[in-house]
């Protein structure tokens, strides 16, 4: 994830340093229209840029707060027919492994079976 922000921000920075390096022909010659096609097409890049960084944005924050809600995990076990819930954070549910919002790691077996919900089954 860092990786990808890393790559967007260096990517930018080379369409800023782009856009904001002198021009070697003589810009005396240049017409008008010319210049006002150059204006244009520079806010339509700003503004490309602009629209990318805030969905950008957007997405992460998402995927934050997605990932940042709690929901109580019910662990059956097929023995005994014990069950245990726990607040976990919808982003510590791994494949074999739940970690719960008190940090305490649970590692789970094959058999045992699990229910997701966001509120506790009375």
């Amino acid at each position: 994830m860092l990786t990808k922000i890393l790559v967007t921000l260096l990517v930018i920075a080379g369409a800023f340093f782009y856009i904001r390096r002198p021009k070697t022909a003589d810009s005396r010659g240049q017409s008008t229209a010319n210049i006002g096609q150059r204006m244009v097409m520079r806010y339509v890049l700003f503004g490309i840029i602009t629209v990318s960084l805030l969905a950008s944005g957007g997405y992460w924050y998402w995927n934050w707060q997605d990932g940042n809600q709690v929901i109580h995990v019910t662990i059956v076990s097929p023995l005994d027919g014990n069950e245990t819930v726990y607040k976990v954070h919808k982003k510590d549910i791994g494949q074999n492994q739940i970690t719960t919002i008190d940090g305490l790691s649970i590692r789970l077996s094959n058999q045992e079976r699990i229910v997701i919900a966001k509120q506790p089954q009375q």
